[in-house]
């Protein structure tokens, strides 16, 4: 018999920041990229200006989410330093920073883990093959590139949050064989709080050519990934990817228990608008099953963080009571 306290599903009120969308990976199924120097980055002054705006609502993770540019790039250190000081930013003025940037190096996450309380890199999918197709022209996308950088998190004691991507040209197997590397990587270093299962969606930009992953197949999908991953990894999906209420609660009973930021746009998947809050407990409601706001930071790992860091979070805690 199901509990009531088990009956919850977390989400975070998040806001996204863009400091750039230039990539110099071009993955086909991308509907968030653009060209080096075709798009502006983000300034400190705007981010302001829309951090003063969230400031009145209930917002509580600011995501940097970032196109990489390359590291040989005579741009790099200047993108780097301006993720940093838009981290920095959002901790003073009461948010907690959450970073996907795309590949890091040890000591640029090293620097990042003083402004974020935890960060983020998707695996995607570990199999070699995709690197002849949709990763054929993206570099950074090297499996073990990405699973060096996962230790790396390890290593320095930060919260991580990694994810699967479904339906880019990968087998069964394939996806069980990625679940498996980040089961051992956790279990080294017990720092992976969350496991995303994003079901590959069609959208204007990519030139990925493929029918959307069928969002009939996640429940099995997210059974399976619960037997794999342990306990104490939160599996989450992305509810405006899975249009179909009733496959959202059968996605949920079968073990997916968190739904991830929920901001005004999904900038990865911009055709898909994110389903509001309110929304939401309508859909979850009917199931019995409850939603609660959760911080980028998931309890058992508020004894990593020290200094500014830590009195956020302990602040935070607080007003989420």
């Amino acid at each position: 018999m199901v509990t009531s306290h088990s009956r919850i599903v977390t989400y975070s009120p998040a806001y996204t920041i863009v400091p750039t969308y230039e990539c110099f990976n071009r993955c086909t199924y991308c509907n968030f990229r653009t060209a080096p120097g075709e798009s502006p980055w983000m300034t400190l002054s705007a981010a302001e200006n829309i951090l003063l705006q969230l400031q009145s609502q209930k917002v509580c993770e600011i995501l940097i989410l970032s196109g990489e540019v390359h590291p040989q790039s005579t741009q790099r250190q200047n993108w780097f330093q301006l993720i940093y000081d838009l981290c920095e930013l959002a901790l003073k003025m009461g948010f907690l920073p959450h970073t996907n940037a795309g590949i890091l190096s040890f000591a640029e996450m090293q620097k990042l883990k003083s402004v974020n309380v935890s960060m983020g890199l998707m695996l995607e999918q570990l199999t070699p093959t995709l690197l002849n197709t949709v990763h054929r022209h993206a570099p950074s996308k090297l499996p073990e590139i990405r699973l060096e950088q996962l230790a790396w998190a390890g290593e320095l004691q930060i919260p991580f949050t990694t994810g699967l991507l479904l339906g880019i040209g990968e087998t069964e197997d394939d996806g069980w064989e990625t679940l498996n590397a980040i089961s051992d990587l956790h279990q080294r270093y017990h720092h992976i709080q969350e496991v995303i299962l994003q079901p590959h969606s069609p959208g204007n930009q990519q030139t990925f050519d493929a029918e959307a992953f069928d969002p009939h197949q996640l429940p099995e999908v997210i059974a399976k990934a619960r037997q794999i991953l342990p306990p104490d990894i939160a599996i989450q999906i992305p509810p405006n990817l899975v249009e179909d209420d009733g496959w959202l609660l059968a996605c949920i009973e079968a073990g997916a228990g968190d739904l991830g930021g929920i901001s005004p746009k999904d900038e990865v998947n911009p055709d898909y608008p994110h389903i509001q809050e309110q929304a939401l407990r309508k859909i979850l409601q009917p199931g019995g099953w409850e939603l609660v706001a959760r911080l980028p930071i998931y309890p058992q790992f508020d004894s990593w963080l020290t200094g500014d860091l830590k009195m956020a979070v302990e602040h935070w805690r607080t007003q989420m009571i």
